[in-house]
């Protein structure tokens, strides 16, 4: 469709919004609806961090959300859900309990405290603010990927990590999309060259269009025998789902990662993937929801290469070099 944007806006009903600190070497990306979406998450890697993701289990009452985020910082990083909440309630957003309201904005975390930035804070970490900031630039339409959000220090075992989104529509019209911070003890690229393991799935040369190679290298590759990492991101439609649906919406977007990341879901990666329907769109079928699932794979897998493609290398010593900086010649 003409409107597309390739992102995570191209939902109807979802603003999204970075803050990016490159000294730091960090960040945090907000996902904000405008109205309660129903949510519900999938952890699949083996050192996972997280803000109330067990209340989105498809057994526990609560079934809808305010936000999501996503961020660095490890655990530190889990302020930034309070910075988010921070905005939202302000703003008259959150579940109404007595005469309170309590936003609802469950986190995922990845770990890039060791990628040369400056993470010497003092007493308190930055990512509440950092969150509250994020909030205050969430917007529709076009949004940055790359070295951006909770993509800023992100890295993997050949070249930089970083922030990437894509979007499909189905074939009765639903749209799907994916927003990922590529972070993997794993690589998004084959062997040593500049080729994608996504490369099967990508449209319009949208990560370089280079295709698959002509021999496969699939040798373990990884960014440190004792380093901790995780991919994090989101898959959302504006089909109407229900919270179990939900979850198993999340578990297929997994399956983006495995197709491309190599390896992923490792014991010290946290891969977490979130679901979220706005339910702008009406569906009770099985087919179409099938078909959902296909495409939320697809788009996750899409999402995770153009966050590599479009990163960028931090400006600190020893930073690791991106895509764009070990194969220039390949960039369309």
């Amino acid at each position: 469709m003409a409107d597309l944007l390739n992102l995570l806006t191209d939902i109807e009903g979802i603003a999204v919004g970075h803050c990016t600190d490159l000294a730091l070497g960090s960040g945090v990306t907000a996902i904000i609806f405008d109205e309660p979406a129903v949510a519900s998450c999938s952890v699949l890697g083996g050192a996972p961090g997280g803000r109330d993701t067990a209340l989105l289990d498809p057994a526990m009452t609560v079934g809808v959300v305010d936000g999501l985020v996503l961020s660095g910082g490890s655990a530190f990083g889990l302020d930034a859900a309070g910075g988010v909440q921070a905005g939202l309630r302000d703003i008259g957003r959150g579940l109404q309990v007595g005469t309170v309201r309590v936003p609802l904005v469950p986190q995922a975390i990845l770990f890039d405290l060791i990628n040369g930035g400056n993470k010497d804070w003092g007493l308190h970490s930055p990512y509440r603010d950092m969150g509250y900031e994020a909030f205050k630039a969430a917007g529709k339409g076009a949004f940055p990927l790359g070295t951006v959000g909770a993509g800023t220090g992100a890295t993997t075992a050949t070249v930089k990590g970083g922030l990437g989104s894509a979007s499909a529509v189905s074939s009765q019209g639903y749209r799907v999309a994916a927003i990922v911070a590529v972070n993997a003890l794993g690589s998004a690229t084959i062997g040593e060259g500049p080729h994608f393991w996504a490369a099967p799935f990508e449209i319009g040369g949208e990560f370089g269009g280079l295709g698959m190679p002509k021999t496969i290298d699939t040798r373990l590759r990884l960014k440190g025998s004792n380093v901790t990492a995780t991919t994090i991101g989101a898959i959302v439609t504006d089909a109407a789902l229900t919270k179990a649906e939900a979850h198993r919406l999340s578990v297929c977007g997994h399956d983006g990662l495995a197709r491309a990341l190599l390896p992923t879901h490792l014991p010290l990666d946290g891969d977490t993937v979130f679901a979220a329907s706005t339910s702008k769109r009406e569906r009770d079928d099985l087919q179409s929801f099938m078909e959902l699932c296909h495409l939320a794979t697809i788009v996750m897998a899409r999402a995770i290469a153009r966050g590599v493609y479009e990163a960028r290398a931090l400006p600190v010593e020893g930073a690791q070099p991106a895509w764009r900086d070990r194969f220039p010649d390949r960039m369309i």
